[in-house]
C-alpha cells in the first residue's frame, strides 16, 4: 500500500467545555483551520478520552477537527461517572457541540466504540452528517461481547485471558462482565480501581498485532483505567443500550447515502472483520477497506496510514462549513 503516514504533531488552537447535564461538563479541543470543513473524532471505549495521537490523522490545512472527551472520559467531568452515561445521551452531546460550535454538518470519524456511536449517531441526525469515517467497527451484538468476553479473543491470546479470567474467583466466571460490573461499581474506590486495572489490561494486551507495553502503560494507568474500566463495563453490561440486538445494521437504511468509509485491520482482535463486513453489506454504497497487516489499534503504521487516506479522499466531498 502507498500513501502518507500520520500529519505532524499539532497543539488544539481552542480548548472548549459545555456542560451537558447537571452531572456532566465535556470537553472539546478543535484543531487544524478555524474555518476548515468540520469534521468530529470519537474516541474509543467508551471510556479512553482523547490522545494527542488523534489529531494527527487530519490535514491542518484543510479541516477544522474536534476532539471530544465524551461523558467520564479524559478532560470531561466528572470523571469515570455512570450516572447519565448511555449511548443516547452521548449521542445528544454529540448535537449539542455541533449547534454550539455553530457547524452545519460535519464528517464523523470514530473507531471502535467511536464507530458504534458515529452509526447511532448518524442514525439519529442524520441531516448532521456530510460523511462516515468507521475504523474498527463495533455493533453492540451479544455476538460481539461474548467473543471478547467469553469464547473467542481468549483462543488468541490464552496468556492475557487468563490475568482477566483469573481476577474473577471461578464460581463467578460464568458472566465475567457481570462479576467485574459488580467490582467496578464497588463503594470501595479500592476495588473499583483494582478490577479496572484488570479490564484495561486485557484490553490493552490485545489491540495490537505485537503488544505495544507504552499503550499498555498508558490504558492501565490509575486515571486512565478507572474510565476504561468503568465505563467500557457499564456500556457492556447494559448491552450498550441498543434497543435490539441488530439495531445498528437494521437502522442503515437512514444513512445509505450518506458517504462511508470503512476501515478495518485484518486481524482485530477486539472487533473482529466480520462487523465491518456485515455493516459493509447494509451500507451498499460505502467503501471496505480491509488492511492486510491491520489490527484494532489506530496507531500502527498500516491502520494510520489507510485512515489518513479516507481523511485525504474525503477532501473531494462536496462539504458545506
Amino acid at each position: 500500500m502507498t500513501g502518507r503516514g500520520l500529519f505532524p504533531e499539532i497543539e488544539p488552537f481552542k480548548v472548549s467545555s459545555l456542560k451537558v447535564s447537571n452531572v456532566h461538563t465535556v470537553v472539546y479541543e478543535e484543531v487544524g483551520r478555524p474555518d476548515g470543513v468540520p469534521v468530529v473524532f470519537l474516541h474509543g471505549g467508551p471510556g479512553v478520552g482523547i490522545l494527542p495521537g488523534y489529531r494527527r490523522f487530519f490535514d491542518p490545512t484543510f479541516y477544522r477537527v474536534i476532539l471530544l472527551d465524551q461523558r467520564g472520559a479524559g478532560r470531561s467531568t466528572s470523571h469515570a461517572e455512570l450516572d447519565h452515561n448511555t449511548t443516547w445521551e452521548l449521542v445528544d452531546d454529540l448535537e449539542k457541540v455541533r449547534s454550539h460550535c455553530k457547524i452545519d454538518r460535519w464528517i464523523v470519524f470514530g473507531g471502535s466504540w467511536g464507530s458504534t456511536l458515529a452509526l447511532a449517531y448518524a442514525q439519529t441526525y442524520p441531516q448532521s452528517v456530510a460523511g462516515l469515517i468507521v475504523r474498527g467497527v463495533f455493533l453492540g451484538h451479544p455476538s460481539e461481547i461474548d467473543w471478547l468476553h467469553k469464547f473467542g479473543a481468549s483462543e488468541i491470546w490464552p496468556d492475557a485471558w487468563e490475568r482477566f479470567s483469573g481476577y474473577i474467583p471461578a464460581a463467578e466466571r460464568i458472566d465475567l462482565v457481570a462479576a467485574y460490573y459488580r467490582r467496578m461499581t464497588s463503594e470501595d474506590p479500592k476495588i473499583q480501581l483494582s478490577a479496572a486495572r484488570n479490564w484495561s489490561m486485557w484490553e490493552s494486551s490485545t489491540m495490537c498485532l505485537v503488544q505495544d507495553q507504552t499503550a499498555i502503560s498508558e490504558m492501565t494507568e490509575s486515571a486512565s483505567a478507572l474510565s476504561i474500566g468503568r465505563i467500557e463495563c457499564h456500556y457492556t453490561f447494559n448491552r450498550f443500550f441498543l434497543r435490539s440486538p441488530n439495531q445498528l445494521l437494521d437502522d442503515c437504511k437512514t444513512i445509505r447515502e450518506i458517504p462511508c468509509r470503512i476501515v478495518q485491520g485484518r486481524y482485530d482482535i477486539i472487533c473482529p472483520v466480520r462487523s465491518a463486513w456485515n455493516l459493509h453489506q447494509a451500507l451498499p454504497k460505502s467503501e471496505l477497506r480491509i488492511v492486510a497487516e491491520g489490527a484494532h489499534s489506530p496507531m500502527e503504521p498500516a491502520m494510520a496510514q489507510e485512515l489518513v487516506r479516507a481523511t485525504e479522499d474525503f477532501k473531494t466531498l462536496p462539504l458545506k462549513k
